[in-house]
């Protein structure tokens, strides 16, 4: 019988251990996790989004894998009764200076196969958004919302029916990896698997590192934090607008998001977190901050960065500057209230000279798998790159499945 451990219990490494245990069925699977909850980090502070595929550059991994993850994860959800809903997304321009990058990110839409997108005018942008405002629009009708926390549970559900191991509270703090194999070390102990396949998002490099994993990439962690709007406002659009990205800054900027639970989002900011955890922005991460400043790499992306991250400041310290940023892609929202909801955290990667990673990034060990960058569309692609990590292992090390 041939074992596997999991390392993470976040959408990712819950669909890779699910993918394990229906590709060998006759081995053992044992899923590792320090929270005592599935879904406790990244994926449980998730803004519910399933992305069609939009922005991404054809033919790259997470293209691919988002376009493949969007069926997956759709026909999982209807299968298992988790809410998911087509709402659709308008991506919109204000001013001329978008609207020949809103051209792009069409063409690259096309070129994943995105479905059903297209470009649109005022009129059309008041039939399907009649409170949202702009001169170009790029519409994707597909593009949905979901309960990405409920998702990860239905999945190791899945793991532990079929005879899989959840081990929650279990910290990994070593890896020893050998030809023949690896051992995971927790504070209880030390146990011996075939295979690793490490999915540990915001520590992903410090268990990389574990297993014999490169220095690079490094998690830098950005902290997003969303506004609930008041329920007044529950109504206020039918789906998600979205702004065009700023090439000159790695993110999204803010824009509003319907939730499958009826409430509407406004967010995120994307600010420097001071720790990998600090989701209440009170629990200042030490060893986590430190990791930063020590990094030649930071600086330099820092330096690169000085104006968007002014602009992104003053958002985090003056809600009305936040929300007056929404209310300028849907004017009724001026004025609108709205409560400050727990922040999440992106994983996300910088190479040694202070490069954002932007696509998916596999390392393979000896007999570790590791995932070293899976940010936005990660959780949407979450049941394709379990495909791809488990095809990818049992290839090179000539694993016979079902």
């Amino acid at each position: 019988m041939t074992s596997f451990a999991v390392i993470g219990a976040g959408i990712i490494g819950a669909a890779v251990a699910r993918e394990l245990t229906q590709r060998f069925p006759d081995d053992h699977v044992t899923v590792y996790d320090k929270a005592d909850s599935v879904a406790s980090h990244q994926t449980g502070h998730n803004s519910g989004v399933v992305h069609a595929g939009l922005y991404y550059q054809p033919g790259s991994l997470k293209a691919r894998l988002c376009r493949r993850g969007v069926n997956l994860l759709r026909d999982f959800a209807l299968d298992r009764g988790v809410p998911y809903e087509e709402c659709g997304k308008l991506v919109v321009a204000l001013e001329r200076a978008e609207e020949d990058r809103l051209r792009t990110i069409h063409e690259k839409a096309l070129a994943n196969g995105v479905p059903g997108v297209e470009l649109i005018g005022p009129e059309r942008i008041l039939e399907i958004e009649p409170n949202a405002t702009g001169r170009l629009a790029l519409h994707s009708p597909h593009t949905a919302i979901i309960d990405y926390a409920a998702v990860t549970r239905a999945l190791i559900d899945d793991v532990r029916s079929a005879g899989g191991t959840v081990r929650l509270g279990a910290e990994v703090t070593g890896i020893t990896n050998t030809a023949d194999g690896c051992s995971i070390s927790t504070p209880e102990g030390t146990e011996p698997y075939d295979f690793v396949i490490a999915c540990a998002g915001l520590q992903s490099d410090r268990i990389a590192r574990m297993a014999g994993g490169g220095a690079f990439p490094k998690i830098v962690p950005f902290f997003g934090q969303y506004s609930k709007l008041a329920p007044g406002y529950r109504t206020v659009l039918n789906g998600l607008v979205y702004p065009v990205p700023d090439p000159a800054y790695p993110f999204l900027g803010v824009h509003l998001t319907k939730r499958v639970d009826g409430e509407m989002l406004v967010g995120p900011n994307a600010f420097l977190s001071f720790g990998r955890e600090n989701y209440s922005g009170r629990r200042i991460g030490i060893k986590d901050s430190l990791d930063v400043v020590a990094s030649p790499g930071f600086w330099k992306f820092a330096s690169r960065n000085v104006s968007a991250a002014v602009q992104e400041f003053g958002a985090v310290v003056s809600r009305q500057k936040f929300l007056a940023g929404a209310a300028r892609y849907v004017p009724s929202l001026d004025g609108a209230e709205s409560t400050p909801i727990t922040r999440g955290i992106r994983a996300q990667s910088m190479d040694a000279h202070g490069n954002l990673v932007d696509d998916f990034v596999i390392e393979d060990v000896g007999r570790a798998t590791l995932l070293r960058n899976a940010p936005s569309p990660g959780a949407t692609s979450s049941l394709a790159i379990a495909e791809h990590l488990v095809s990818e292992m049992a290839a090179k090390h000539r694993l016979s499945s079902v």
